[in-house]
C-alpha cells in the first residue's frame, strides 16, 4: 500500500458499523480510484460485509483489532488501550502507514488518543475540531466546536491560522474572510482574551484577511468564510444552528400539511424544495476534522448512513492531497505568537 494513498479507517467506530463504514468506503473508492485502506475491527464482523464489495475488497487491507472503544467509555478509560480499532488505525497515521484516520466512534476518545499519539505540531498550543458548515452564500469553517472550553488570546489566533488554511483548501476560496465570534461588533464589547486575539492577528506576520468580530446572528449571512471561537462557544452555537435548521424545516413541513393551496402549489415548488433539501442535509457537511495534530484525525457522526461517511473521507482526502499537516507548519515556521503576544500585552498596560 506505501505508493498508494492511504486513509486509515476506524471499522468499528459508529452507531451501525462496520456495515455503514464499508458502505460509505464503497462510495468514496469509485470517486477517488487512487486510494487505499488499512480497515482496523473484528474481522469477524468486517469481511462478511466487505466480501459483498468485491471492488473495494482489492483496494482494502484488513487488521484485526481485539477490542472497540464504546460510545460510553471515557478518554480515561481507553485512551492507553493499544487493542482497539481506533487506537490501532490513528496509530497507523503515527507509523506512516496511512497519511490521515477517520472513525465515527466515541468523539472523546478519538480526540484524547488522536493528541497522545499524533502530538500537536509545533508552535501550536491546541488543536482544535473544526467543521465545514453552509451559509447563504455558500460554505464555510468554524472552529473550535469543542475541543478546547477554555481558549487564551494566542489558542484563538492559532485557529484563525489553521481554519484561514482549511477554507484555502478544502473551499478553494483565495482569501477568506476570517472573523472572531462575539457578542458585538464594538472594540469594547467581549472578553478580553477575544480582543488580544484580534491585536495578534492584525500585527502578526500571517496572510490572514481579518474583518473583525462577528455576531451570532450574522453567521448564516454569509459575512465570513472562518469564524473562530473557543470550544464552549462555539459548541453552543453549532447545536443551536442545527436546532434551528431543524426548526425551520419542521414548520416548513406542518405547513404544508395544514394548507390546501400549499398542497396544491407544492409540484411548482419541487425543484426549490429539492435544492434547499439538499442545502441543509447534514450528511453533505459530515467530517468534523482534529487540526493541528502530526497526522489528519477526522471524526464522522456516528449515526450517519453511507453517504454521509463517504463525504467524512472525502473531506480527509482534500485536506491530505493538499498537503494541509505541513502547510500550517510552513505558515508558523517564522512566527512566534507566544512571543507576539507578550508585545500585545506589554503594549496593553
Amino acid at each position: 500500500m506505501s505508493d498508494n494513498l492511504v486513509i486509515s479507517i476506524d471499522a468499528m467506530g459508529g452507531d451501525n458499523s462496520p456495515r455503514v463504514v464499508i458502505e460509505g468506503l464503497a462510495i468514496a473508492a469509485k470517486k477517488n480510484p487512487d486510494v487505499r485502506f488499512l480497515l482496523f475491527g473484528d474481522e469477524g464482523k468486517v469481511l462478511p460485509i466487505l466480501n459483498a464489495y468485491p471492488n473495494l475488497k482489492k483496494v482494502c487491507e484488513m487488521r484485526h483489532a481485539t477490542e472497540v472503544v464504546r460510545n460510553e467509555d471515557k478518554p480515561s478509560q481507553v485512551i492507553r488501550n493499544r487493542n482497539t480499532s481506533m487506537y490501532m488505525a490513528i496509530d497507523a497515521v503515527r507509523k506512516g502507514e496511512a497519511k490521515a484516520v477517520v472513525s465515527a466512534g466515541n468523539t472523546g476518545a478519538l480526540m484524547a488518543i488522536s493528541k497522545l499519539t499524533l502530538k500537536t505540531i509545533q508552535r501550536i498550543h491546541r488543536p482544535a475540531i473544526v467543521s465545514i458548515m453552509p451559509h447563504q452564500c455558500g460554505k464555510y469553517v468554524m472552529l473550535d466546536l469543542g475541543a478546547n472550553t477554555e481558549c487564551d488570546a494566542v489558542n484563538l489566533a492559532e485557529f484563525a491560522l489553521m481554519g484561514n488554511i482549511v477554507a484555502k483548501h478544502a473551499l478553494g476560496i483565495e482569501k477568506p474572510r476570517v472573523a472572531l465570534l462575539n457578542i458585538g461588533a464594538e472594540e469594547m464589547k467581549g472578553k478580553e482574551e477575544i480582543h488580544q486575539a484580534a491585536k495578534i492577528i492584525r500585527n502578526s506576520q500571517l496572510d490572514i484577511n481579518f474583518i473583525g468580530y462577528i455576531e451570532p446572528h450574522e453567521i448564516p449571512n454569509g459575512k465570513a468564510d472562518v469564524i473562530i471561537s473557543d470550544g464552549f462557544t462555539g459548541n453552543i452555537a453549532l447545536k443551536s444552528i442545527e436546532g434551528t435548521a431543524r426548526l425551520v424545516l419542521r414548520l416548513l413541513k406542518n405547513s404544508v400539511k395544514k394548507s390546501l393551496l400549499a398542497k396544491l402549489g407544492l409540484p411548482f415548488m419541487l425543484g426549490v424544495a429539492l435544492s434547499l433539501k439538499k442545502t441543509m442535509d447534514p450528511r453533505l457537511y459530515n467530517g468534523a476534522m482534529f487540526v493541528g495534530l502530526n497526522g489528519l484525525s477526522v471524526k464522522s457522526h456516528g449515526g450517519t448512513d453511507a453517504l454521509g461517511y463517504s463525504v467524512a473521507v472525502d473531506n480527509a482526502l482534500k485536506l491530505v492531497r493538499q498537503n494541509f499537516v505541513n502547510t500550517i507548519r510552513d505558515e508558523l515556521e517564522n512566527v512566534d505568537l507566544d512571543l507576539l503576544s507578550q508585545e500585545i500585552l506589554y503594549d496593553s498596560y
